[in-house]
């Protein structure tokens, strides 16, 4: 999609939440991939941490950074597989207000180019919740740069058009 150069780029703050019992600071290779495109791409990435894979700890983790209002965005990486550890989605729905429908669908239709029907195993989702945003991509390096690369880094640019999730931001709160 186009990039108007004649609008204003407004940078947003990024919270990065990696999901993992496996993954450390020292080997967590997709949240320093999503990191280093966030700074790369002019946002402030506003927090970082890791969370083991627990439905009621990374809810209350997503609950943390929704109520903080210097973070606009939460992007996680990891827990949305099928195993029984996997409990990503299940968290989000602990948090959610509304659901991002299309980013779970376009998510798996861009994997579906690199991984074929593997990507069926996905469940890449998105929320809304008191206002902020809420995305959920699979914990692969693969999988985090086309969730980045293939969505977000437009949505996420102000300047994208025809529309885009940053110029929504203020009315998330709408009722």
């Amino acid at each position: 999609m186009p990039v108007d150069e004649s609008r204003e780029f407004k940078p947003v703050a990024i919270a990065l939440l990696t999901i993992s019992d496996t993954r450390t600071a020292e080997n967590d290779t997709s949240g320093d991939i999503l990191a280093e495109r966030i700074k790369a791409a002019g946002h402030r990435l506003a927090a970082r941490a890791i969370e083991r894979d627990d439905a009621a700890r990374v809810a209350s983790r997503f609950n943390n950074w929704i109520d903080d209002q210097e973070i606009d965005v939460v992007v996680s990486t990891g827990g949305t597989g099928l195993t029984g550890r996997d409990v990503t989605p299940e968290a989000l729905d602990r948090v959610k207000e509304k659901d991002i429908p299309g980013f779970g669908e376009l998510f798996r239709w861009l994997s579906y180019k690199t991984i074929g029907t593997s990507t069926v195993q996905s469940r890449a989702h998105a929320v809304v919740s008191r206002g902020t945003y809420i995305f959920a991509l699979p914990g692969s390096n693969g999988a985090v740069k086309d969730g980045w690369d293939g969505i977000l880094a437009e949505q996420l640019d102000s300047r994208n058009r025809p529309c885009n999730f940053v110029e929504l931001l203020p009315r998330l709160r709408e009722s």
